[in-house]
């Protein structure tokens, strides 16, 4: 038999050749190629329906080789055009210039079981310099008027933010971690005893503070503003991201919260503490507060109460520069004492970011009336006016300094003379042991500026030698009499964990000794003059105070004098 032919009865022949053909396992390109031949044929021959078939049956696999090609390809095109331009950025990396010298820390004050002494609420008056004390003075009734409208958000809604200033060449960065690297010792810094008064301090505050949020009996204003200034020194505030933050951050935030409960409008709509003391120091005291707080929270509640404060402290400024009590703007008494807190005020409102309409005028104003007015060659710089600027006493020395410190004139004749005038000072809780000269009043008073201004004075870059030597024999002084001077308390304050912490406050030895408040929180903020996180503590370049105009502010301020001091925002 044939392998080709085979005869049939029919008589047909087949080809076996064929119809193995037929049978044949076609592999996938060959299916593919005989579709596409097919696709080309008539579409009513029988070829052309067999390639629709084949069509159907390919489908899936086409998809599953087709896409993933498609989407390379793509991916590529898209990759090469994105190659073609790239973004350059730039990244400023500050760079801390000196590091603080290592040196070995200090063993921590073990701890003491004392008992506490019952606390006499008094006035706390902090017109020390004033022969007449405020409580002599008949006080301004509060305004029957309505409450400050604040816009309503709550208290702890506040921005976590890195503080708004940053000094090279300084101690202190007043950012996170700043307080270890200035409590290491040294002669400029703290060391562990200072911080632990500081801390025995923040624990009393908070076990004495009353249920409204305030501090002390009858100046209860006053005395809210220095504890919360005394908090938020040491990065203590609603939301802050200290270790202590469920333990004061409340405590703050119910001071705040009083501070703003009891602003209120009097006559001609201006903003008035309820049941501040007669001469208005709380005003302005509480005014400087809720800048700080500001400008560390950026809370709406506190923006709103400050800017109107700053306002009136703008508005009442005197013809000649200076302020008076009562914010009495037609008087030209120019009391250096009220000063001192309304330039800090303003100060502080400006590096928070509030420029309420006049704010750079009334400083440049005041910095002329420091040189012009409040400056006396034998005395630095005077509680009022002196005939040919001489005379008077010394004590206010260190508020002028600090004041043309803070407003970037650190470096003018006047800020140095009054250096040179307290050089010999010596930090004290008893008015005969603070100088020589013994200007009197309140020595804590009188400290808090010094303490600041000497600070200043040494440790800014480029610091003259013997501003350098003055500060650190100040501050070794300091450091041996202020944790010695703390007076403890057995009493133990438990923290939310339940653990208990120390508690101390501080007490000058004067008439006015029965005021712990005020003693307390100033001794406080000297203790962390090293680290403080407040902005208004940091000097700001002053060559735009100048700049940004105001009366006779060009003639008056020699620009070439400024201090170039930098400062990271």
């Amino acid at each position: 038999m044939s392998e080709e032919i085979i005869e049939e009865e029919v008589g047909e022949v087949i080809d076996l050749d064929e119809i193995a053909k037929k049978y044949e396992e076609r592999g996938f390109f060959r299916r593919l190629s005989d579709m596409f031949k097919g696709l080309s044929k008539p579409h009513d021959t029988r070829d052309y329906k067999l390639a629709r078939i084949e069509l159907q049956r390919l489908a899936a696999p086409l998809t599953a080789i087709v896409v993933p090609i498609v989407f390379g390809v793509v991916l590529c095109v898209v990759t090469m055009i994105s190659s073609q331009k790239k973004d350059s950025i730039v990244v400023d990396i500050a760079q801390i210039e000196d590091e603080p010298e290592e040196l070995k820390e200090e063993e921590e004050i073990p701890p003491d079981d004392i008992e506490p002494p019952p606390m006499e609420e008094v006035e706390i008056t902090v017109d020390t310099p004033n022969p007449n004390p405020v409580s002599n003075v008949t006080p301004v009734p509060s305004p029957p008027s309505s409450q400050v409208s604040v816009k309503p958000a709550p208290m702890d809604s506040v921005a976590i933010v890195k503080s708004p200033v940053t000094m090279k060449s300084m101690t202190g960065s007043r950012t996170p971690g700043s307080i270890g690297a200035a409590t290491r010792g040294g002669a400029g810094y703290g060391d562990a005893n200072t911080e632990a008064a500081v801390m025995k301090v923040l624990w009393w505050l908070k076990a004495h503070q009353n249920t409204d949020g305030s501090w002390g009996g009858p100046n209860k204003i006053a005395n809210t503003a220095l504890a919360i200034l005394t908090y938020l020194a040491h990065g203590e505030y609603p939301g802050s991201p200290s270790p202590y933050k469920h333990d004061f951050g409340p405590t703050v935030q119910q001071a705040i919260d009083y501070l703003i409960g009891n602003l209120t409008t009097g006559p001609n709509n201006q903003p008035y503490f309820q049941g501040s003391d007669g001469n208005e120091y709380s005003f302005l005291i509480g005014t400087y507060a809720l800048c700080e707080a500001y400008g560390m929270t950026k809370n709406p509640n506190c923006k709103e109460a400050a800017h109107q404060c700053l306002y009136r402290i703008v508005e009442n400024q005197s013809s000649t520069g200076g302020w008076d009590y009562k914010l009495n703007k037609n008087s030209t008494r120019d009391d250096l004492s009220f000063a001192g807190w309304a330039i800090q005020a303003l100060k502080a409102g400006k590096m928070a970011g509030l420029h309420p309409e006049g704010l750079q005028t009334a400083i440049n104003k005041a910095i002329n009336c420091l040189k012009r007015r409040s400056y006396s060659k034998s005395s630095g710089f005077t509680y009022t006016p002196t005939n040919g600027n001489n005379g008077g006493a010394t004590g206010l020395a260190g508020v002028g300094t600090l004041a043309m410190q803070l407003l970037g004139r650190g470096s003018e004749p006047e800020a140095m003379n009054a250096l040179e005038v307290m050089r010999d000072w010596k930090p004290s809780f008893d008015p005969d042991g603070l100088s020589a000269k013994k200007p009197g009043g309140s020595p804590q008073y009188y400290c808090y500026y010094a303490t600041q201004c000497k600070y200043q004075a040494g440790m800014k870059a480029g610091a003259m030698k013997n501003d350098e030597v003055t500060w650190q024999q100040w501050n070794l002084a300091m450091k041996k009499l202020y944790p010695s001077s703390i007076i403890d308390l057995p009493e133990k304050v438990p923290d939310h964990t339940g653990k208990e912490h120390k508690q101390g406050y501080f007490e000058n030895k004067d008439a006015h000794s029965s005021r712990p408040y005020m003693d307390t929180c100033l001794a406080a903020l000297q203790l962390m003059v090293y680290y403080r996180y407040l902005p208004t503590t940091s000097v700001k370049a002053g060559a735009d105070e100048a700049a940004e105009g105001g009366e006779d502010a060009a003639q008056a301020i020699d620009k070439s004098k400024d201090v170039a001091v930098t400062v990271d925002i």
